[in-house]
């Protein structure tokens, strides 16, 4: 691997190379259509909401992932003052979940020119079979070294202990030279800062930052992921190597 900024990153997926809010409109639709439930848009959006205000939750330390699956479909069937059995929703909901996996464009190419120059692992909250059945899915999992997701760690982004137990399975001493990459403040960068390590938020929509969590940098673009990640001398260098070599 060519010299660069940092030879290992850890790389979030949901909202920073897959597309989460689409494929979770598309699976609790679903979900909800053969519940036999009202599956509107409006009906959509409020399970969106309420997801994310627990996932909030989660990584406040506020719930147990057991209790939140559960207690998702608990709240929307009440606000919908509707019948029915959280836990087949939910299990319903999980199969449908895995299923649907959108990669951003350009993520995969992303990954690609990142794996030239560092080892790459994602790092992700969730159900674990859930997330690996995505990212199979996505295409995106033959760019990974390592996939660390939260069930299968015992502990859930942004805990320090997380990061640990990546960088401890990667073989990883030297924190210097290991980048943090994620669309969200509260797991991503704060975890990031936690474990005493730069991190990168991949702030796409160009949103402001009205938390007291600082990341190292901040990216609106692919192109400055990598910028950051690698460095502009060793992409320079990388890409005059490819010209050489198609000439």
């Amino acid at each position: 691997m060519m010299n660069a900024n940092y030879n290992c990153l850890l790389m979030d997926l949901d909202g920073t190379l897959l597309d989460f809010g689409s494929a979770e409109r598309e699976a609790i639709a679903a979900t909800l259509t053969k519940s036999g439930l009202p599956h509107d848009e409006d009906t959509v959006t409020l399970y969106a909401k309420i997801n994310a205000e627990m996932w909030d939750k989660l990584e406040r330390g506020e719930i147990k992932k057991d209790k939140l699956v559960l207690q998702r479909f608990v709240q929307l069937l009440e606000e919908l003052g509707a019948e029915g059995d959280p836990v087949k929703l939910n299990n319903e909901y999980m199969k449908d979940l895995s299923a649907a996996a959108m990669p951003f464009p350009g993520a995969a190419e992303l990954l690609e020119e990142l794996a030239e120059f560092a080892t790459l692992a994602a790092i992700t909250n969730g159900i674990s079979k859930v997330q690996m059945n995505r990212l199979e899915k996505s295409g995106l999992l033959p760019y990974f070294d390592e996939v660390f997701v939260s069930e299968k760690l015992g502990v859930t982004k942004p805990s320090p202990k997380f990061f640990d137990a990546a960088l401890r399975k990667l073989g990883v001493k030297n924190k210097e030279k290991v980048l943090v990459i994620g669309d969200s403040l509260a797991a991503d960068i704060k975890g990031g800062n936690n474990a005493k390590l730069d991190t990168c938020w991949y702030n796409l929509a160009g949103a402001e930052n009205t938390t007291d969590i600082v990341p190292t940098h901040e990216a609106r673009s692919y192109m400055e992921i990598k910028q950051i990640a690698v460095g502009e001398e060793a992409l320079e260098i990388a890409a005059n190597r490819e010209k050489r070599h198609t000439v």
